[in-house]
């Protein structure tokens, strides 16, 4: 089975290289972005301005190539990707929760952004607590490493 997708728009953040960047919206607080949604999208954010923050969907463009084995940033041990949230991917689709400070016609300004300049977007979902906040009972080899999420940055194991 083949499944494509067409992006719906483009993310823009001030990081240009894939070094230096922050891996985690929360290594991201107070670093502004804008989402371009393409034209012919832009009816579907109605409404959208009503929530605080945003659920982004994307696509990995820099990334070449697929591990099932991955370094993460936090770790020294390698892990299973789908324990890590390693760029490289059989899907290379990635996920981030960003604070919705404003839309003017098909372009959202965003804070807290992770994301590469230039990545194409794939989706935009609300963020709703009551929906996606579940308090974790457990969180797996990320125990030990409780903290370090503000301070890692990205470098270029996963070019």
């Amino acid at each position: 089975m083949e499944i494509s997708y067409r992006p719906i728009g483009i993310i823009h953040s001030p990081f240009t290289n894939i070094e230096g960047m922050p891996i985690q919206p929360t290594g991201a607080a107070g670093i502004r972005g804008t989402v371009e949604v393409f034209p012919e999208f832009a009816e579907g954010l109605k409404d959208l301005d009503g929530f605080s923050h945003i659920i982004l969907l994307y696509h990995f463009h820099r990334v070449q190539g697929a591990k099932l084995v991955a370094t993460p940033f936090m770790d020294p041990q390698p892990r299973g990707v789908f324990a890590t949230r390693a760029p490289k991917r059989p899907n290379p689709i990635g996920l981030s929760i960003v604070k919705l400070l404003g839309i003017e016609q098909n372009v959202l300004y965003i804070e807290n952004v992770d994301v590469l300049d230039g990545t194409p977007l794939l989706d935009i979902k609300p963020y709703v607590p009551e929906f996606d906040h579940h308090p974790a009972d457990r969180v797996g080899w990320l125990e030990q490493a409780k903290g370090q999420v503000r301070r890692q940055k990205s470098d270029s194991r996963f070019r």
